[in-house]
């Protein structure tokens, strides 16, 4: 696991919050960003509004490593790239924000990270599909019919993601001494 997971996990759980039940997030209810549904399927069984809001911290990290950095291959993507794809992938879902990644590397958008979208990827500038990634997370946040209701804090979250992610590059050494 690489340490890009720990710095996505914190930053998730940042935005993400604590227990949420908002009556317009699709979701539904939520604790630390993830759904009761989510929920439910890890544990493998129903769980109650109380194991909600009393999920362990220890759980999100699991979810969030096995069902959404695993799911698009953070520790196959280089550095920012895979905290700017990780944290749309549990924002909006895995298979959108796989489906982003391929065209921000003009790769064939259909949501599964294999050989050649890993090849597109390389061969795209991180910070290139970094900004596309941004760039298409915002169009598709401003076309949401519930953007006046989360719109303010979602364009925040993808800033912070963005400022997140090009600070992880490695800066260029080609004028180093």
């Amino acid at each position: 696991m690489k340490e890009s997971f720990l710095q996505g996990l914190n930053m998730v759980l940042e935005h993400e919050g604590g227990y949420v039940d908002h009556p317009k997030d699709p979701g539904g209810r939520t604790n630390m960003g993830i759904t009761q549904k989510t929920y439910q399927s890890f544990c493998g069984l129903p769980v109650t509004e109380e194991e909600m809001k009393t999920m362990p911290r220890s759980h999100a990290a699991q979810i969030y490593k096995s069902m959404y950095w695993d799911e698009v291959r953070g520790d196959d993507l280089p550095a920012g790239v895979d905290i700017c794809v990780f944290d749309w992938s549990v924002n909006s879902g895995v298979n959108r924000a796989c489906r982003a990644l391929q065209k921000a590397v003009g790769a064939y958008p259909d949501g599964i990270l294999g050989p050649k979208t890993m090849l597109a990827v390389e061969a795209q500038s991180p910070d290139a599909t970094i900004n596309n990634i941004s760039e298409a997370r915002e169009a598709f946040y401003r076309g949401l019919s519930i953007f006046d209701t989360f719109g303010r804090g979602w364009l925040r979250r993808n800033d912070a993601t963005r400022v997140l992610s090009l600070g992880l590059l490695s800066p260029d050494l080609d004028g180093a001494i």
